[in-house]
């Protein structure tokens, strides 16, 4: 009986254990409450400022005109999963962590969860609020979309790029490093893209920011830009790029931090 409760109480902490520590870490900093607010309030600013202005292109749908700002949110979003491993690593408190819970796979995947749980709910209820904004104040002029499936599936990119920010952070460990490289993997193939002539649609067309394009129908989202891979599938891509990112992390954890 007592070497029982020994191997008992000197077991490892189980995924709820490590979730539970992480939750406590995530909503004890300020940083990673109001980022996630600030994201969700850009992504309405936009509907808002659509309308105001006039600003959408005639052939654009309402959840286009609705969403204009959702590749600035996603940005947020990485920067979200950056910062709640990169804020460990400059306080120092990742050593605690590591120590509270050995194995350095199961804490990335409790930060994963969390951070892509509380990403996704941000996401769908930015972008439902924006999009009924949006179909209040944008000319009726205009098609609606299909703005059911689209909401889902915009969610899930912003928590497949918080995931993917975290594996950055993972990699990256510093706080002003690993934003700086957020942004670049979000936005820089968008920019240089063009440079590239006819292999703009397929550098563009990888990158995270256009399946966020792709699902809010925007007239921006042309084949010649952003490629002719359909919105669902690039949703897919941008899984497959985070699952791999992710799985690089928990090897450089495992390696650099043992």
């Amino acid at each position: 009986m007592t070497t029982s409760t020994t191997m008992a109480a000197a077991s490892p902490p189980g995924f709820r254990e490590a979730l539970a520590f992480e939750w406590t870490k995530f909503t004890g900093l300020r940083s990673t409450l109001w980022i996630p607010a600030a994201t969700a309030l850009m992504t309405v600013i936009g509907a808002v400022f659509v309308g105001a202005t006039g600003s959408l292109q005639p052939d654009d749908t309402v959840l286009g005109g609705s969403l204009p700002l959702s590749v600035v949110a996603l940005m947020t979003a990485g920067v979200v999963g950056a910062l709640s491993v990169c804020g460990e690593y400059s306080s120092g408190t990742i050593a605690t962590t590591l120590t509270a819970v050995p194995r350095r796979g199961r804490v990335l995947a409790a930060k994963a969860a969390l951070v892509s749980v509380t990403l996704y709910a941000v996401g769908l209820a930015s972008c439902t609020a924006a999009y009924l904004l949006g179909d209040a104040v944008i000319d009726g002029s205009h098609p609606q979309g299909d703005p059911l499936p689209a909401r889902f599936g915009i969610a899930a990119v912003f928590a497949l790029v918080g995931a993917l920010g975290l594996a950055i952070g993972t990699f990256v460990r510093h706080r002003a490093g690993a934003v700086t490289t957020v942004i670049a993997v979000l936005l820089l193939p968008s920019l240089f893209g063009p440079l590239f002539g006819d292999l703009q649609r397929w550098i563009a067309g990888a990158t995270p920011t256009a399946a966020p394009e792709k699902l809010t129908q925007t007239s921006d989202a042309a084949p010649d830009t952003v490629g002719s891979l359909g919105a669902w599938p690039s949703l897919a891509l941008v899984a497959a790029h985070t699952v791999l990112a992710l799985t690089g992390a928990v090897v450089v954890l495992r390696r650099r931090d043992a």
